[in-house]
């Protein structure tokens, strides 16, 4: 195009989620398998946002033979009144309009998972269609969506005692490569959302196969890490876990020790995996390996008092650190406060690992220290000799290079 061409009728206006259909890997990843399951994702996150709210308690994912995917919760239900500055459903605002829900303000979702918000609007557009069932107020309102667009305005239905949103969605196969779902890598990331949510239930049906998993964990995190542990042995029978709220930042920690050699750490921030870390990775471990420290020293595990414990020795465990979540700016692993979030407390001597003689290591690289005195002296062992110092240089600037002599030429040395 020469420049005399290019004129303002050549600038192009992308409107409403016709920007997503044009390059829907800025906002699912790419159009491959991972884009395809990230549609999913993003369903069920606002699903868990309700649950996060204390409003939702149960969550079904259906894989269905037609290709499609529903994702139903018990929660309160998108409103589906009159949205007061567009002058349509606010159902279908949420469904149409890019960066719009009720997670922007501490009003609704003091708390919420995700990033960028760009939520179900994503999933309407990139769906070759998409239903929308509310049951709120004692009625049942549906719509459908044809790539985007709605084919109908929101209609009241029947009656109903139920509570809830169910979207049912089929990918649009002119935009993706592929478009057959993965029950397993589906279940994998629910069972994840499971464990971070304790209490909540998520439960994934296939149709295709007739298969079903049903994940519910009290526990949370602290089965997270008895998962993790499933194949190792671990060095004490109980989970250590802690929790606490800081800047409006909550945090939880769950820790485990194992006769293995690997750490092996999982990270997460608004229910998002932070597999690159972050300053609340980097705040964990500072509080452990102070922790740590703090305790061996007013115990007297260490050889000198003013020797530390190396970072390397003090960590070394299974361990999950649960999401530091924030309410209206979601936290990410960037966030200079999530490092304030992980606080060291006092070692307790009921703890597993504390023992009246040398604390048991975490694993076979983990740390290791010793009582004053447990350590035989050089004297005392039989194979010793004793060494004088030589007028040769030594190849190390640092240390000065011995000769081993006989005893009776020791005075001489």
């Amino acid at each position: 195009m020469s420049i005399e061409t290019y004129t303002a009728s050549d600038i192009k206006v992308l409107e409403g989620l016709e920007a997503v259909r044009k390059r829907p890997a800025m906002y699912v990843g790419d159009t491959s398998a991972y884009g395809l399951h990230h549609l999913v994702y993003e369903a069920v996150d606002n699903s868990v946002d309700e649950a996060l709210a204390g409003s939702c308690d149960n969550i079904r994912v259906v894989l269905h033979s037609d290709g499609s995917c529903s994702v139903g919760d018990n929660g309160r239900g998108i409103p589906v009144d009159i949205h007061e500055a567009t002058g349509r459903p606010a159902a279908e605002v949420v469904l149409t309009t890019l960066h719009s829900g009720g997670k922007f303000e501490h009003s609704v979702y003091k708390v919420s998972g995700g990033l960028h918000g760009v939520g179900i609007s994503v999933v309407n557009a990139l769906s070759e269609w998409l239903e929308l069932e509310v049951r709120r107020g004692g009625k049942v309102c549906s719509q459908r969506y044809e790539r985007g667009e709605p084919t109908g305005d929101l209609a009241p239905g029947e009656k109903t005692s139920k509570h809830g949103t169910i979207i049912r969605f089929k990918p649009d196969p002119t935009i993706f490569e592929e478009t057959s779902f993965s029950f397993d890598t589906l279940s994998n990331r629910l069972r994840e959302l499971a464990f971070l949510n304790r209490g909540l239930k998520i439960t994934i049906e296939d149709e295709r196969d007739e298969r079903k998993h049903v994940f519910h964990y009290n526990g949370g995190i602290i089965e997270f890490v008895k998962h993790i542990n499933q194949n190792k042995t671990p060095i004490h029978p109980k989970v250590l876990f802690f929790e606490g709220a800081k800047c409006d930042m909550q945090v939880e920690v769950a820790v485990r020790y194992n006769d293995g050699y690997q750490e092996n750490v999982f990270t997460f921030a608004n229910n998002i995996n932070t597999r690159e870390g972050g300053t609340h990775l980097t705040g964990f471990r500072a509080a452990l390996t102070r922790t740590i420290g703090n305790y061996a020293q007013a115990n007297g595990y260490l050889r000198r008092p003013s020797r530390r414990t190396p970072r390397r020795r003090a960590r070394s465990p299974t361990s999950a650190s649960g999401p530091p979540r924030r309410g209206r700016r979601r936290a990410g692993p960037g966030s200079a406060r999530a490092s304030a979030g992980p606080t060291t407390k006092p070692w307790p001597a009921s703890w597993p690992t504390a023992r009246s003689g040398s604390p048991n290591s975490g694993s076979s690289s983990s740390w290791r220290a010793t009582r004053p005195g447990a350590r035989p002296s050089r004297a005392g062992t039989g194979g010793s000799r004793p060494c004088c110092r030589s007028g040769a240089r030594s190849s190390t600037p640092r240390r000065r290079a011995t000769t081993r002599c006989s005893p009776t030429r020791r005075s001489a040395c």
